[in-house]
């Protein structure tokens, strides 16, 4: 009775945190919320309303490849890797439409 109740227990254990990390890797733009990831990340180079160091006539791929892989700029600050710090396309994307819908 023991071991079958440790086996039950284990089983849920193991169930539970793979669903957890299933969780964790499905994260996608419609849970995203590019207004406060910008406000948190983007601001200070960008300003308010995207008016500084944006060009939003850019095409959106290469838009996101910035996001993405950074960018080196002809004076600092340079734009970073966010694909380093777990950003996805998907989060670019919406960040990027983010920060056209407020631009000046």
């Amino acid at each position: 009775m023991k071991l079958t109740t440790l086996a039950l227990v284990m089983t849920l254990l193991i169930a539970a945190f793979a669903f957890t990390l299933a969780a964790a890797r499905t994260g996608n733009a419609d849970d995203f919320d590019a207004a406060a990831t910008y406000k948190a990340k983007c601001v200070a180079c960008h300003g308010a309303a995207a008016e500084k160091r944006f060009d939003a006539t850019i095409p959106d791929p290469d838009l996101v490849q910035i996001v993405l892989k950074g960018k080196k700029a002809e004076k600092p600050p340079n734009m970073p890797s966010y694909e380093e710090k777990g950003f996805t396309e998907d989060q670019a994307k919406s960040l990027i439409a983010y920060m056209k819908s407020i631009k000046k």
